[in-house]
């Protein structure tokens, strides 16, 4: 479903990812979500059918809307740097808004959730993790990096970029160090190791 900027849908697809936020999928009813959005609850049933329905609009909506900045946030010029990719990389997922990083609140939850669908934290690693990679094996094609396995390296990467942001945005655990110093520090262990 295409959902249009400033109608009902839009509304009611609105309240219902704030409601998903705010107390999870368990306790969303249609009930809470016309309440929240300003219409009667038949109109949501007229709209979408039933709750499921809804709920898996409202998924793919916010999710459509999150893969397509993570894939700005990870794309890359063939040019650029080994350092500096990483860094637009790190900084454009701590610097994203809180309303962008809801998604990343949701996707996680929704993992205890039954679904026949792939689950949106998986949709997201997976656009992550495909860009990451085709950077890296453009870069040992090019020769800037010694030939190691691109994949390992981009989940290596990901791995340490994303449970970074996780646990400063979402578990508040921010490092005693400014974010461009631990950066620097990580940039330090990828070129060279930990070894002395």
């Amino acid at each position: 479903m295409s959902v249009e900027s400033g109608n009902t849908e839009e509304k009611i697809i609105a309240a219902t990812f704030g409601l998903i936020k705010r107390e999870g999928f368990d306790k969303v009813t249609t009930k809470k979500i016309a309440a929240e959005a300003g219409v009667n609850e038949v109109t949501i049933f007229r709209k979408f059918q039933n709750k499921q329905n809804l709920l898996d609009i409202t998924k793919d909506h916010y999710m459509d809307l999150f893969l397509n900045k993570m894939e700005k946030i990870f794309s890359f010029d063939e040019d650029e740097s080994i350092e500096q990719y990483l860094k637009d990389n790190f900084f454009g997922l701590l610097n994203l808004s809180d309303d962008e990083f809801s998604v990343i609140k949701v996707a996680m939850e929704e993992v205890g959730e039954v679904s026949d669908k792939k689950h949106l934290i998986s949709q997201i690693t997976d656009v992550i993790l495909d860009k990451i990679e085709e950077f890296f094996k453009l870069k040992i094609q090019k020769g800037e990096i010694r030939d190691t396995d691109p994949r390992v390296l981009s989940v290596m990467c990901f791995s340490v970029t994303f449970q970074s942001i996780v646990l400063w945005k979402i578990y508040d655990k921010t490092p005693d160090v400014e974010s461009e110093q631990y950066f620097q520090e990580y940039m330090n262990i990828i070129f060279n190791g930990i070894k002395e």
